[in-house]
This record gives C-alpha cells, sequence and structure tokens, in this order.
C-alpha cells in the first residue's frame, strides 16, 4: 500500500491565531441550495467554501448518499427521532481543565472557542453527515484524507499524524454471550492543538462515562488534548477486559464439550476462532499506535505523567494481545484434540461394525456348512424319489444299502472337510 502524503493543505483563507481558518474578506458567500438540491451537492458546496477538492468530497458526498440508500430504514420511533437529531451528542469547551460552556450545535461551539483564547474544544460526533465533517475540516483544518476516511468509515485501526493533528482510529469491543459474537465499534478521533473530535459509527463506545470521568479530574483534563486522547484510549482498552473474559469462559466450555463428545462442539470451534481472530484484529494495532505515539513523546513535549499514562496503557494492550493470541493457540489445539477424538470414535465404530461383521460370517459359514452336508443325502434321496420305471438301481437288492452308504460317505467327508477349515 503506498505511503500517504502527510502534507497538509490550507484552505484558501486566511488563519486565525488558532489555528482554524476563516473566510478571506471579501469571498462571496454561497448560497443555498434550492428545495429538492441532494444532500450530496449541498456537502460539495459546503466543501468549496473549506476549500477543500470540490471533486474530491463531492466523490466522497455521492458515496454516503449511496450508503444512506442501501442503509436498512427504521425499525423503531427512536430510530426515526435518532435520525431527525442532530449528530452531535455532546461538545465543551474547556480551559485550564474546567468546563467553560457547553454549546449546542458546532456553529455555537466554534464562537466559543474563539472567544476563549488558549482553551479547548471537546466535540462528540455520531454517524454525522458529509457536511459536518467538512464543517469541522474547514474549522480546524483537517486533511482531506483524514476527512474521507471519518466519511466512509471502515478503516483499520491506525495512527496518522498530519501536521499538528493527529487522526487515530480505534475499534472499541463488545462480547454477546449469548450469541457468543464480538461486536465492534468504529471510533475516529481528531487531535490538535485546542481541539478534540470523536466520530462514532456505532453505539459503542460510550463515551459519556469517559467525559464524565475526565470532567472531574481538572489536573488530567488541564494536561490538554493529549489527556483526553489518553482517556480515550484507556476506556477503549478497558472494555476489552470483558471481552476477553467471555472468550475464556467460551473456551473453557468448548474444552467440555470436546471431551463429551457433543457433535456441534466443531462448529462452535471454528466460529469462536473467527470471533478471536477479528479480536485480534482491533487489538493489535494498538501495540504500533501508542508505540508511534511514545516516538513522539519528547519531539512534541508530552509531560512525564502523561507519558505514564500512556505506558500504563500500553501495557494493558500487550497483556490483551497476549490473551488473544494464547486464545488462538488454545483453539488451534483444542481444534486438533477435537479431530483426533472424532477420529478415535470412528474407528471404535469401524472396530465393532468389523467385529460384528465377522461375528456375522461365523454363523453364515456354520449354516453353509450344514446346509451343504445335508445337500448330498438330500440329492440322493430326491433322485430315488422320482418313481420312475426304469431305473437300474431300482430293482437292485444291494440298491438302498448302497444308497445309504453313499450318502453316509460324502456327509462325513463334507463334514472333515468343513471341520478341517475351522467352520463348524
Amino acid at each position: 500500500m503506498p505511503r500517504r502524503s502527510t502534507t497538509v493543505v490550507t484552505p484558501a483563507s486566511g488563519a486565525t491565531s488558532l489555528g482554524r481558518t476563516k473566510p478571506a474578506q471579501g469571498t462571496p458567500a454561497q448560497s443555498a441550495p434550492q428545495d429538492g438540491t441532494p444532500q450530496g451537492t449541498r456537502s460539495a458546496v459546503r466543501a468549496a467554501a473549506a476549500g477543500l477538492p470540490r471533486l474530491h468530497i463531492a466523490r466522497l458526498a455521492l458515496a454516503r448518499q449511496q450508503s444512506a440508500r442501501t442503509a436498512p430504514p427504521p425499525t423503531s420511533t427512536d430510530d426515526v427521532r435518532d435520525e431527525q437529531r442532530s449528530s452531535m451528542v455532546d461538545a465543551g469547551v474547556y480551559r485550564d481543565g474546567r468546563l467553560l460552556d457547553r454549546p449546542h450545535d458546532l456553529p455555537a461551539t466554534y464562537a466559543c472557542l474563539r472567544e476563549h483564547r488558549g482553551a479547548m474544544a471537546w466535540i462528540g460526533l455520531y454517524r454525522p453527515d458529509p457536511a459536518e465533517i467538512v464543517s469541522l475540516a474547514e474549522e480546524f483544518d483537517l486533511h482531506e484524507l483524514a476527512v474521507e476516511d471519518a466519511i466512509q468509515a471502515h478503516q483499520r485501526p491506525k495512527l496518522e499524524r498530519y501536521g499538528s493533528t493527529l487522526f487515530v482510529v480505534l475499534h472499541a469491543a463488545r462480547y454477546v454471550d449469548a450469541a457468543e459474537q464480538v461486536e465492534f465499534g468504529e471510533l475516529h478521533v481528531f487531535v490538535g492543538p485546542d481541539f478534540v473530535v470523536t466520530v462514532r459509527h456505532a453505539q459503542s463506545p460510550d463515551l459519556a462515562d469517559v467525559r464524565r470521568r475526565v470532567a472531574q479530574d481538572v489536573d488530567l483534563l488541564a494536561r490538554g488534548p493529549e489527556a483526553v486522547l489518553y482517556a480515550i484510549l484507556d476506556a477503549v482498552v478497558d472494555g476489552y477486559g470483558p471481552v476477553v473474559a467471555g472468550l475464556e469462559n467460551d473456551i473453557d466450555e468448548i474444552e467440555s464439550e470436546v471431551f463429551r463428545g457433543d457433535p456441534a462442539v466443531s462448529r462452535r470451534i471454528y466460529e469462536l476462532s473467527r470471533e478471536v481472530v477479528d479480536f485480534q484484529r482491533a487489538v493489535r494495532p494498538l501495540g504500533a499506535i501508542l508505540a508511534a505515539l511514545s516516538a513522539g513523546f519528547t519531539k512534541y513535549g508530552v509531560d512525564e505523567e502523561q507519558r505514564k499514562y500512556l505506558r500504563d496503557v500500553a501495557d494493558h494492550v500487550t497483556e490483551v494481545d497476549e490473551r488473544v493470541e494464547s486464545f488462538r493457540a488454545a483453539l488451534r489445539d483444542i481444534l486438533t484434540v477435537n479431530a483426533t477424538l472424532v477420529a478415535q470414535r470412528q474407528n471404535e465404530e469401524m472396530k465393532a461394525l468389523s467385529e460384528a461383521s465377522n461375528a456375522q460370517n461365523e454363523e453364515v459359514k456354520k449354516i453353509s456348512a450344514w446346509a451343504a452336508i445335508l445337500f448330498a443325502p438330500t440329492l440322493v434321496g430326491t433322485v430315488y424319489g422320482m418313481n420312475f420305471d426304469h431305473m437300474p438301481e431300482l430293482h437292485w437288492a444291494l440298491g438302498y444299502p448302497a444308497a445309504l452308504a453313499a450318502m453316509g460317505a460324502v456327509s462325513v467327508a463334507l463334514y472333515l472337510v468343513f471341520r478341517h477349515r475351522r467352520w463348524i
């Protein structure tokens, strides 16, 4: 995969002292779309105002439209209300670790941040539309590649730096024990000098708890956007704990089922192995993400206390990754043992069938031998019982003793032959 450029594309507008952009003087305002204008066109208009490439953002808006058309319709009135309200679930402007204001929408947040110099904005979005992402890109000078990733979603966990802005993709996880499935929630985090923007594409993780916990720790929040990023990383990694416990419990159950001879256990092993692999894909990249953050500690002036927190998160990630790797190895071993046990049971069944077949063959031999022995006298008696007038032996004085002797001799001879062959 080619390396992405990290050059920040600066919009064609003047930069403020806070690192954000404002429209250049003399620039005509964009007219609002008329009724019936597609949302993708509205997004393109907003993108043009932001100075981002028209064609690029128009393509992103069109992709968003296509995904929206293929999405299932709302299944409840709660879903309808979710679609109707703004995607901004929470926002706060902080300075020195204390909350200054909680704006109700993005423009109010921008205005509040401009008003309070040295403050930090923490914006939380849930499934935003392209227009809102473009608005953030315009205000905070976000790179177009990060904007594209945030709109399209379905990204792997990663960390990318564009100038002074970090773009982090995380996969939160939740274990559903009844279905034995790991549910993942994709989270995008933009971290700049004076802002943190979180974009969730699923219900998890619940960042409201993270915000409440951080807001109660003034010293932590006073460290700035990096502290918020740490708190989010810590919450995501802590959420892996119940997943690890659920997977471990299911593996223990599978081990018991394997030795009980449950015929459905093979499928369960395979499905759980897939869940473990998917979970590992969410966990393993975090090691590289935290290593990249650690590499920039000195360059970007991260204080020592913050470094300790991040190292603690890195230790937890390493522990989870090692546990998950042990789960994969355990499931491989269990699958091998199960295949061996299944083969043994099949061999035992085949052996029992073979023994039954051999015993049946012995009985058939005995029956066949006695039938052959009795066949000889039956044949002689049948021939001489036909009562024809012209049969030479019928009027022979020794005919009857000779017939009896012949029948006895043949029967004894056959008996000796079968006895020698151990048929009887």
